[in-house]
């Protein structure tokens, strides 16, 4: 929300009160609170009728500063709020020294005058990262509007900054404008399913608003030497996360609003959608998953979406019985065929639905604020949204799903949760409407989660979400929503996935082909690539299937060719996921994230990094013309072993069956020795394929036990170039390989160590 008419002056209609002067600071064990007068204070008189401002400075983390602005600090506080996690064991150093006070959180300090001018600085590394200076922080006032705090945090020279959740736009978001506002949108417009009101930027710094109602941001657009944030009301709470890197900041950020858990491997597989509007039944499902098997195409998973229940009665939790009479009969058949199965969900319940019925009686959905159930004919006729704030419609809406998995069902589609009301609408627990309409997100994909994990084991559920905000990488997966089969939407709705995972998100998906529309079949093999080369592959449509098939036979070779290599890769993934456990750091990585060093790699965001090592550049053109920023070292072609070295730009043309995949020079690759499922003993005959190893090189690779279960462990190899010599050294029982220089070298079971002659290069491929 702009505020300023230029620099000078505010619109007409604003009034705003700064802090210009430190009355005092305070400190304590835990923090600093600091008062700040609105106006100089040249004797006693002007202390009187002006406003003092109250800023309190805390530490919850290492690295972690959090800043509490208060107008008014007597004004209540309406939920939802986000849970944050604090660190019990950490105790942060407060100090006042002379002319100034001090909060020590470890890697950044901010830093406030004792008295004087006010300023509030960041500092980590020795110097400042960011600053709330002159005229930033503000309370405002706006005519017929009402109250807003806002802030304003200086940015560098030719700094960037990303995130703030799933954006379609250019990845580095200076110059835009920001509401972030749940939204079903689809992939084309500002709009998005999934804010997050988090960013990071390349001075090594992140920032979380903790405000889950609409946060408006301003970056590098209404100022454009700061990033501005704005909330309604009196106050405002917002955390500084100190990195150097992105990687640490993302780290300390999802320390604060939770990690991702690890997703089982099958989840990895291909997934096989009905699409939404086709006609299916169980004849047709069946065909299908045969006509898979039939052309050595994997599949991991079935999905069925909306018409697995009546019309007009989603969503009602019953099969259609004149489609599907036997729901648990075929899931049975199904999973003899070695599929799991995922059902389309949402949480509006229809008119016509018994469970409407059954949910108003009880007071599980939305009322409005004369008391009748809030209804709508927007997408179901007469339809209500359940109220996950009462506790009792979580266990009812719980207990509906815990009917879908007596029948088998697997993974459930949490679709929509988005359009919910802020207006004329009230929660059985008090929320605030407009506080709660992005953070419906959470509870919504919470509750449905939780019923999966108590049935199946935390390592074992997978839900597959549209809507979501902070802290909702906790309930993966997620997919970027609805958009075109065409070459611009594919590319905005990898712009999505790599905001997303720079906010925090480690598991992403998007619909092979794009939902709406049907696509050419050079933009159908293009996606295919790029989706089989995503952390999880869903094929799925509006209005007409996804099938290979249905695009020719060389459909079907490129998704064998690429759904084959992905289950090779599931070592490598299994890893990738590991560290977003660990870490929070995101399986699709945009180039920034592995390289924040290189200024080539800023604002690239037509290519990303498949985990740490691969480097996928899709192909968005229909005559295979791509360009692809090389970064530093020479890089190998995983499909055809050709090399190309950076730091630059290269233009190349590839045939439908490929694109850019580049391996990562000074990399150990794991690869599997099975390309027909993702669930197997990833270890057992695990060939370590070496690619460029720089002299000296000693890695560990870790090969991730692709079972949790009873006895399951993980294997580890240590990798070590000697002159030209690599050398291997394991705990591994299960046969092995290496290959180095393009010559596979293998090895049988009880093997430890092992010593390969020659000069470590390139490898031939996958093919």
């Amino acid at each position: 929300m702009k505020f300023t008419h230029g620099y000078w002056m505010l619109r007409e209609g604003v009034t705003a009160l700064h802090p210009v002067e430190v009355a005092s600071v305070g400190a304590d064990a835990d923090g600093l609170t600091v008062y700040a007068a609105t106006a100089p204070v040249a004797g006693r008189g002007d202390t009187v009728n002006r406003a003092l401002l109250t800023l309190r400075l805390t530490s919850p983390a290492e690295g972690v500063i959090h800043v509490e602005a208060d107008h008014w600090t007597g004004m209540p506080r309406r939920g939802p709020a986000f849970d944050i996690a604090v660190d019990p064991g950490w105790v942060p150093a407060v100090r006042v020294d002379g002319d100034a006070a001090v909060l020590d959180a470890g890697q950044l300090t901010a830093h406030v005058p004792a008295g004087g001018p006010f300023s509030l600085e960041f500092r980590s590394g020795g110097r400042t990262v960011t600053a709330s200076g002159p005229k930033a922080l503000a309370f405002l006032t706006v005519a017929g509007d009402g109250d807003y705090v806002r802030e304003q945090l200086a940015l560098g020279v030719g700094e960037r900054v990303y995130g703030l959740g799933e954006r379609f736009g250019p990845l580095a978001k200076n110059g835009q404008a920001v509401d972030l506002w749940n939204e079903d949108g689809g992939t084309v417009s500002e709009q998005a399913y999934k804010n997050v009101p988090f960013y990071l930027t390349s001075g090594g710094y992140g920032v979380f608003v903790d405000h889950p109602e609409k946060v408006s941001f301003e970056i590098a657009s209404e100022n454009v030497e700061r990033v501005q944030f704005s909330v309604p009301g009196q106050r405002l709470s917002y955390y500084v996360i100190a990195g150097p890197t992105p990687k640490d900041v993302l780290r300390r950020y999802t320390g604060l609003t939770g990690r991702p858990p690890q997703v089982p491997a099958w989840s990895y597989g291909p997934w096989l959608s009905t699409s939404f509007t086709t006609n299916y039944d169980e004849a047709t499902v069946t065909a299908a998953i045969d006509r898979m098997a039939e052309l050595g195409l994997p599949l991991s998973v079935f999905h069925f979406d909306c018409f697995w229940m009546r019309p007009y009665e989603w969503c009602g939790f019953e099969w259609d019985p004149v489609v599907f009479p036997d729901p648990q009969g075929l899931i049975d058949r199904l999973h003899a065929k070695g599929v799991r199965v995922c059902v389309w969900v949402n949480p509006y319940i229809g008119q016509k639905a018994a469970a409407f019925a059954e949910a108003a009686e009880a007071g599980y959905l939305l009322r409005r604020t004369d008391g009748g159930v809030w209804q709508t004919d927007l997408w179901q006729p007469g339809m209500g949204i359940v109220d996950f704030t009462n506790p009792d419609a979580r266990a009812w809406y719980a207990h509906k799903i815990e009917g879908l998995l007596d029948v088998g069902v697997d993974a459930v589609k949490t679709d929509f949760g988005e359009r919910i009301p802020a207006r004329d609408v009230g929660y059985y627990d008090g929320s605030d409407p407009v506080t709660m309409h992005n953070y419906y997100s959470f509870l919504y994909n919470a509750t449905v989660t939780r019923v999966l994990r108590q049935r199946q084991g935390v390592g074992e559920a997978v839900v597959f979400a549209r809507a979501a905000t902070a802290g909702g990488q906790q309930f993966p997966v997620h997919w970027g929503g609805d958009s075109y089969s065409t070459f611009p939407s594919m590319a905005e709705t990898l712009r999505g996935g790599l905001s997303l995972g720079l906010s925090g998100f480690a598991y992403w998906s998007h619909d092979i082909g794009g939902f709406e529309g049907t696509p050419p079949t050079d933009v159908y093999l293009r996606w295919t690539a790029f989706g089989l080369l995503s952390s999880h592959s869903r094929f799925h449509g509006s209005t007409s299937s996804r099938a290979p098939w249905v695009f020719g036979e060389e459909a079907v070779g490129v998704a064998r060719r690429f759904s084959r290599l992905k289950l090779r890769l599931m070592p490598y993934l299994g890893q990738a996921g590991r560290a977003a456990t660990d870490e929070g750091t995101p399986i699709l990585r945009a180039m920034v994230l592995e390289f924040p060093g290189d200024r080539g790699a800023w604002d690239v965001d037509t290519q990303y990094m498949f985990g740490p090592s691969l480097l996928v550049a899709p192909v968005f053109s229909a005559d295979g013309e791509v360009h692809v920023y090389i970064p530093e070292g020479r890089w190998t072609s995983l499909l055809d072993g050709t090399t190309v070295a950076g730091p630059r730009w290269v233009c190349q043309r590839h045939a439908l069956d490929s694109l850019p995949l580049l391996v990562r020079p000074d990399t150990v690759l794991p690869l599997g020795a099975q390309d027909d499922r993702p669930d197997y003993d990833w270890a057992d005959g695990v060939e370590l394929a070496c690619f460029e190893l720089a002299d000296g090189h000693d890695s560990t690779v870790v090969i991730p036990a692709a079972d949790a279960g009873v006895g399951a462990r993980d294997v580890t190899f240590r990798v070590r170039r000697v002159g030209s010599d690599v050398a291997v050294t394991t705990d591994s029982d299960r046969a092995w390989s290496l290959t180095v220089g393009g010559v596979k070298h293998s090895f049988p079971p009880g093997t430890t160590s092992a010593s390969i002659p020659g000069t470590p290069g390139g490898w031939a491929g996958v093919t």
